[in-house]
């Protein structure tokens, strides 16, 4: 809006076409793109303006793969539920799947990266980091990021991913920053807390230049791909009237 009554026309630098050919940015996709370019890089190029090198390809081809399969957590239980009410729109399923995608589950990484943003550029990153941990541990919530209720004293995930960061010259000030958090967060709480996954990803990505407000777009497109193949496996192994039915019985014992 440039003033009252005076609105801007709609642009978009993502895609064109003219009557013969089809563009992606300044890229013409039969002659540049198809079967030339990988996924990856024109979800980058397109998102973030540039193609990946190959290391950080690798690492962000890790970090999909990672996000992609959670078994049956909330994500994948609502995409089942909502697909077999639905089975005729496999997208339905997809998409109830992906509103779980959240600061709770799976979309942790945005909240750990903030966190890793003020330690990065903080004066003193350790004493910020000293107190990020103090003020978590006052509080008694969990730190986004840190914490897991079956991997222990580590998540292999997360182990591995920064082992691929660091393989691929991606490990940088965020990978830094969350080893200095994890320190003072096992201090405050006199043991040692797991980094989970996303915290990971959550320094990784922010080694990768991401915005903390972009960093769950990645947990979505590799949900994505998950949930896909849950309601897969849900068309030919059905667990929905499974788990309706136990929630019923629950409920049934309750009243009696």
């Amino acid at each position: 809006m440039t003033g009252a009554g005076h609105m801007l026309p709609p642009k978009s630098r993502l895609s064109s076409h003219t009557a013969s050919s089809v563009y992606y940015g300044d890229q013409n996709l039969v002659d540049d793109l198809l079967g030339k370019a990988s996924f990856v890089d024109v979800f980058m190029k397109q998102t973030f303006g540039h193609v990946p090198a190959p290391g950080e390809r690798r690492v962000i081809e890790a970090v999909l793969v990672c996000l992609m399969e959670h078994g049956l957590t909330p994500s994948a239980i609502a995409a089942r539920m909502v697909y077999s009410s639905s089975p005729e729109n496999l997208q339905a399923g997809v998409a109830a799947g992906l509103l779980a995608v959240a600061s709770r589950f799976v979309g942790t990484m945005e909240p750990c990266a903030e966190l890793l943003c003020e330690i990065v550029s903080a004066p003193d990153g350790a004493e910020r980091a000293r107190a990020i941990a103090a003020d978590y541990r006052s509080r008694r919530v969990p730190v986004p990021g840190f914490g897991h209720h079956l991997h222990r004293p580590d998540d292999p995930r997360s182990v591995s991913l920064l082992d691929v960061a660091r393989n691929e010259g991606v490990y940088g000030a965020y990978c830094t920053a969350l080893k200095c958090l994890s320190g003072e967060i096992d201090a405050a709480a006199g043991r040692h807390i797991t980094i989970n996954a996303t915290g990971a990803i959550a320094a990784i990505l922010g080694d990768l230049s991401i915005p903390p407000g972009m960093m769950r777009g990645f947990a979505v497109l590799g949900r994505t791909a998950g949930l896909i193949s849950h309601i897969a496996e849900e068309q030919n192994e059905p667990t929905d009237r499974f788990i309706w039915n136990l929630v019923d019985k629950s409920i049934s014992e309750q009243r009696e």
